[in-house]
């Protein structure tokens, strides 16, 4: 009896490429909820959706960078692609449009790399980190929740610059 042939992963997240762009989404989508909520306050005085938008949004900005610095990791972005895929979560849903040039111009192109290779970029400290985290997906994905939750309360905690609203 010989073993099934592997076959692809059919999970939303099994590729940079796949994983950036649910994120992305998820990021335009938070900010439609934080800005929904910003004109029901203009209109009737009601701050209910500002408070649940922006605290939906905050928490999906959070883990869209998080996402970026994975992906940039994994995919050596240079400096100015960085700059681009995290100040795209700054311009109300620009992550759409910066996933869309991302993978149009090949820089969320392949698979996950698991295994080092014989480039010496490899060999890195950061490159041999993420293949690692890559290579035990539940684990990670539940210690980089849990660090966005612990970085989302911290600035929570913190509040709004300024002092917010009263």
């Amino acid at each position: 009896m010989t073993a099934a042939a592997p076959t692809a992963s059919r999970s939303p997240l099994s590729t940079p490429l796949a994983l950036f762009r649910v994120v992305a989404i998820a990021e335009a989508i938070t900010w439609a909820l934080l800005i929904g909520g910003m004109i029901l306050r203009a209109v009737t005085g009601e701050g209910i959706g500002v408070s649940i938008g922006g605290g939906v949004h905050g928490f999906v900005f959070l883990a869209y960078v998080a996402t970026v610095v994975l992906v940039g990791i994994h995919q050596r972005w240079a400096a100015g692609t960085w700059a681009l895929s995290i100040g795209s979560a700054i311009v109300p849903f620009a992550t759409i449009p910066a996933e869309l040039w991302l993978s149009r111009s090949g820089r969320l192109a392949g698979t996950w790399r698991l295994e080092a290779t014989s480039d010496p970029r490899d060999q890195r400290p950061l490159d041999r980190a993420v293949r690692t985290l890559l290579r035990h997906p539940i684990a990670f994905g539940l210690a980089a929740a849990a660090l966005v939750v612990v970085v989302f309360v911290a600035l929570l905690v913190v509040g709004p610059p300024g002092g917010g609203e009263h």
